[in-house]
């Protein structure tokens, strides 16, 4: 009875406008950890469903026009690097024997946009609940240390403003930390950032259809079942499109923009209580060591080519 009430009362508490998806997250590994899931079969049944009406109701948020503009400008290191940093994990996965979907959320994660590109290609891969509560984590735990980590280097090394804002699009997991990151270095940090980062997570969406077929087949050659068809990528693309070229839905679009982040916090929550010592003795510290590893990498190679000029 207790973890029932506790339960409801965390979930309710995600609602709140203050709370954060990674504080979501760990309240509801926290939960699941000492009173345990008294709601599993049903967390698990709405996660995946939470998951794609969330993504698409976050392309209600993005204008099309700017991103594309910015993209363009820059189209030749984001494949390069985006493409790149899959790679790079997938060789990491591989050495470190770091089960395949688990390496791939935390490699997409990496490469694009953190907890958002996650969740768009967990449904894809049908990864299980407790799979994407690792990759977040790592990530989230990623993201904390960059707010405070990725100033400090700047300063360190004189990055100029746009550089900064640049590296930390390029190199910081999360949307919500790179606009976290940049606003304190300054105005045109800021701008650069979260500019460049939106042109970014457009890339969620070949990427994940790209993981989709890949997984698909896959399944099919190995006789398994099928992974489930991305939809919500079209009705992504469709919020989009709507936003971008029926301005006078825009009010209603940042309206469902804000109920989908909450949404998001809130499944974030039930993928963190999915969570069970069992898993975690059973995962260890390689996915999160896969990580690490590769945002060391990421992020070096990235403020070295910024530095020297590759880059700006």
């Amino acid at each position: 009875m207790l973890a029932r009430v506790v339960y409801v009362l965390a979930l309710l508490l995600c609602l709140a406008p203050f709370m954060s998806s990674g504080y979501a997250l760990f309240l509801g590994v926290a939960i699941a950890l000492t009173l345990g899931n008294p709601f599993a079969d049903k967390t698990r049944a709405w996660t995946h469903k939470l998951l794609s009406w969330s993504v698409i109701g976050l392309g209600f948020g993005m204008n099309l026009k700017i991103v594309a503009q910015v993209g363009l400008q820059g189209i030749g290191y984001t494949v390069v690097g985006i493409f790149s940093a899959l790679i790079l994990g997938y060789i990491l996965g591989r050495i470190l024997k770091v089960e395949s979907e688990t390496s791939t959320l935390i490699s997409v994660g990496t490469a694009i946009c953190g907890g958002s590109a996650i969740a768009a290609v967990a449904p894809v891969i049908r990864a299980k609940p407790n799979t994407v509560s690792v990759a977040l984590g790592t990530v989230f735990v990623l993201n904390a240390t960059a707010l405070f980590l990725f100033p400090f280097v700047g300063h360190q090394l004189n990055l100029s403003e746009h550089q900064f804002g640049l590296w930390a699009a390029l190199a910081i997991h999360d949307t919500s930390s790179v606009v976290g990151a940049s606003m304190q270095y300054g105005a045109e940090a800021l701008q650069t950032g979260t500019t460049v980062k939106l042109a970014r997570a457009l890339w969620i969406v070949p990427v994940a259809f790209m993981i989709g077929l890949i997984y698909s087949r896959k399944n099919k050659d190995a006789g398994a079942a099928k992974g489930k068809k991305p939809w919500f990528i079209a009705g992504f693309l469709l919020a989009a499109a709507l936003v971008t070229f029926v301005p006078q839905i825009q009010p209603f679009g940042h309206t469902i923009e804000a109920i989908a982040k909450r949404c998001l916090v809130v499944t974030l929550f039930l993928i963190g209580s999915s969570l069970t010592r069992e898993t975690l003795k059973a995962v260890g510290p390689k996915p999160f060591f896969q990580g690490v590893l590769l945002w060391i990498i990421v992020g070096s190679l990235t403020l070295t080519a910024i530095v020297t000029g590759v880059i700006h």
